[in-house]
């Protein structure tokens, strides 16, 4: 394979004229492609930061393949690769001068590609996680179940959802990938947050979504301040938003899980999340 195959380009749109079938033809695997894009298309290039996203396609004889995106100064992201397509992809970059910082693909892709971008750019490749990736089969609500209700939410709730946002990327050990307030400005919006609150009132926990794209939504964050952890409100206030999901027609509703966090792996599948297949995170 040559590194020639792979095509770049800077805009969303062109990108989805000629990807689009592809990234729709596999949606679970592909959650975070079209998610991505689909913010980019709605809220324009700079929604992840203030350099512009890159695309790429690798073609042959008029078939998209596999590709990749990267919205600086985040990871480059990868659809399923061969080994030999993992390297022509690190020529191709390295050849360009791009700086990637790390990768994020499935979990055998992005060792291909950790080890190829080693080999070509001698950049030394870390693990920095290791994620599964879930789908909803049947809902199960938690047990036992938490006191309280679920409740999505709204305006007068910025300020509580700006803070578990800081609160949420500091625990991940990250700066947060847009301003706090742009981002919880967004999902009081369009109804994309619901808090589990107590009878009193109190939220408690939350759990947010992505909007639906080729049938599928994807929960994301699940966040409960450390002090009230262990009470159920994360398996209460998932339950809840994957409902909401089903009931707004989602085909496919689906989550990511850090695997060295057993907790949440095993709440979700309690919750009836069932594993589709595990990724990788790697720093350079």
């Amino acid at each position: 394979m040559r590194p020639d195959d792979w095509h770049l380009t800077d805009d969303v749109d062109s990108f989805l004229a000629r990807a689009g079938d592809f990234l729709h033809s596999r949606p679970a695997l592909h959650t975070i492609p079209l998610t991505v894009t689909e913010a980019l298309r709605t809220r324009g290039a700079h929604a992840y930061g203030a350099e512009g996203p890159v695309f790429g396609i690798l073609e042959r004889a008029g078939e998209v393949r596999a590709t990749y995106f990267r919205t600086p100064p985040h990871r480059l992201n990868l659809t399923p690769l061969t080994p030999a397509e993992s390297d022509a992809l690190a020529a191709h970059l390295a050849g360009l001068g791009l700086p990637i910082p790390g990768v994020s693909a499935d979990r055998d892709t992005a060792a291909a590609f950790a080890e190829a971008w080693q080999r070509h750019t001698g950049a030394t490749p870390t693990l920095h996680e290791r994620q599964r990736l879930y789908r909803l089969g049947t809902l199960t609500p938690p047990a036992p179940h938490p006191e309280g209700r679920g409740r999505v939410a709204g305006k007068q709730d910025r300020d509580q959802l700006m803070c578990w946002h800081g609160e949420f990327a500091a625990a991940l050990g990250a700066a947060p990938s847009t301003d706090s307030g742009s981002w919880a400005d967004t999902r009081i919006a369009h109804g994309r947050i619901t808090f589990w609150e107590t009878p009193d009132g109190t939220p408690v926990s939350m759990a947010g979504v992505t909007p639906m794209v080729a049938g599928q939504i994807r929960v994301a964050p699940v966040y409960t301040p450390a002090h009230l952890r262990g009470h159920g409100y994360a398996g209460a206030a998932t339950g809840e938003v994957s409902r909401a999901a089903l009931a707004a027609g989602a085909a496919e509703v689906l989550l990511f899980a850090d695997l060295a966090n057993p907790t949440s792996n095993g709440l979700y599948q309690r919750v009836g999340y069932r594993p589709v297949t595990d990724f990788a995170v790697y720093d350079f």
